[in-house]
């Protein structure tokens, strides 16, 4: 097990920073995040894509149209500039924000791997915040899946972190960090999605086998996803294990509720972790 001195790696979706009446950057749950924010927490953010399209939208009165990779590719690379800002807005001024692009090979090469964590810890004892996401502007998908598969034919374990909700369980693994938080939109796993009082407020083992068959059992639960290309409940769950199973407590929870609130354990989540 990890020796956990990093405090709290925290994710937040897509579709977690847009309003869900209006379909507009939600302000407010933006600025509340940045403003929890402090040294001695990473923050991996998706939104860039959502909200580089929603910016494009209203510059230009219409959508872009043709290669659904080249769109992507635009939309992030406005979305990024945006989003950075917003953070920089909203976060407190004594603290520096420091913007960090990755691609899998930033975690599947040990060098690189090395030459991130430092990085991490550096920030953490030079009051700065990382702001991690996805380098979705430079990475070609047929390319990508070509380099994966020709590392797995290498070696096991490597990862893609495509998907924001694997590269915070991979970053939270590589620091070594106490606690996860994954805000989405909705308040954590529930046996039913179609009945809030079952949401699962805990899941957790006593071993890695056993807590492995309780999030198994839990992914069973999980239905789809909020919209086209996420991937879940059920992936937030599959990603979070390899973090778990290094002794970092993981939480699911809505955000709608402070950060602050979440870590507390004073608002509703699913809060999964291996027992002592």
């Amino acid at each position: 097990m990890t020796n956990l001195n990093f405090d709290v790696v925290v994710k937040i979706g897509s579709m977690a920073m847009i309003r869900e009446d209006t379909n507009e950057i939600d302000y407010n749950r933006i600025s509340s995040l940045a403003r929890a924010l402090r040294p001695g927490y990473i923050l991996v953010s998706s939104g860039a894509t959502e909200i580089g399209r929603i910016d494009y939208l209203h510059r230009n009165g219409s959508e872009l149209r043709g290669d659904l990779e080249e769109i992507k590719t635009d939309y992030s690379a406005q979305g990024q500039a945006l989003l950075m800002s917003l953070y920089r807005q909203f976060a407190d001024p004594r603290y520096s924000l420091r913007q960090v692009l990755v691609e899998h090979m930033h975690f599947n090469d040990r060098e690189k791997a090395d030459h991130l964590r430092k990085f991490f810890y550096r920030a953490a004892n030079q009051n700065a915040i990382p702001i991690v996401n996805y380098n979705d502007p430079l990475s070609n998908e047929e390319t990508r899946r070509m380099e994966i598969a020709a590392l797995r034919e290498e070696r096991t374990g490597i990862v893609e972190c495509v998907d924001n909700d694997e590269t915070a369980a991979v970053v939270a693994s590589l620091v070594g960090a106490r606690r996860l938080v994954i805000l989405t939109s909705t308040n954590g796993i529930y046996r039913d999605v179609h009945d809030p009082s079952t949401l699962i407020p805990e899941i957790s083992g006593g071993s890695v086998q056993e807590m492995e068959a309780k999030i198994d059992e839990a992914m069973s639960f999980c239905q789809g996803a909020s919209r086209v290309g996420a991937n879940g409940a059920k992936a937030k769950l599959l990603y979070a294990k390899q973090a778990i199973e290094n002794g970092t407590e993981v939480r699911i929870a809505n955000a709608k509720y402070p950060l602050d609130a979440i870590l507390a354990g004073d608002a509703p989540s699913t809060r999964l972790f291996l027992r002592k």
